[in-house]
This record gives C-alpha cells, structure tokens and sequence, in this order.
C-alpha cells in the first residue's frame, strides 16, 4: 500500500468538475483508491463518496493506493489535488 498526505491546491477545492477528472483518472488505475480526510474514507473511485468529503482548497487530503501501480496512481492522483488550475 502506498499513501501521500496533501493539501488541496485546486482554487474551487474538489467540486464535481475536478471530482470528475479525479475519478476518470483513478479509474485509469487497477489498484484501489481511497481518500481520507479525517476520520471519513471514501471509494477514490466513487464521485458521489469524493463529493461528500466538501473537500475545499486547504484541506489536508490523505490518498491511498493499493495494487500493482499503486506508486503511479498515487504520484498521479496527488498531483491533481496540487494543482492551482
């Protein structure tokens, strides 16, 4: 398992435009996906879990990857989030 702890960059936060593009990547991925903020886990897979999370610009992200490209997944995903698009 491969986990990376971030802080959300994106100007909007994660609202369903880049929640979108977060899923459409994950789902490029065979490993399974999570995001943690707090002590609340979603599916990183899942755009209705990612939505519920209200994650906003400045919030401390925690993204795990599980499977045979779990580093790529992980440097991918992590990326997004730092994003300032």
């Amino acid at each position: 398992m491969k986990e990376q702890s971030v802080v959300v960059q994106l100007e909007s936060g994660l609202h369903a435009r880049p929640a979108s593009e977060f899923v459409s990547a994950a789902q490029r991925f065979s490993s399974h996906i999570s995001l943690q903020v707090g002590n609340k886990t979603v599916d990183g897979k899942s755009i209705l879990g990612i939505l519920s999370l209200a994650i906003a610009k400045g919030t401390q992200v925690l993204v795990k990857a599980d499977g045979q490209d779990e580093e790529e997944a992980v440097r991918t995903l992590t990326a997004i989030l730092t994003s300032t698009l």
